[in-house]
């Protein structure tokens, strides 16, 4: 592994996400997972569902 490399994973070893961006990642997670499955699934069904899910409190 070189030296840059091994700086960038330590540097993103202590990157801490808001609430928000870690929900944009869960999210972007679900919707690659579901297309990759189901190529029918949108972006806007994962948000969509997400947005309920967090209405129930789940």
């Amino acid at each position: 592994m070189t030296r840059e490399l091994q700086t960038l994973i330590d540097r993103a070893r202590n990157v801490r996400l808001t609430p928000e961006q870690k929900e944009r990642q869960r999210i972007s997670f679900a919707y690659g997972n579901a297309a990759f499955e189901n190529p029918l699934i949108t972006r806007e069904m994962v948000e969509e569902q997400a947005r309920l899910m967090k209405q129930r409190g789940e």
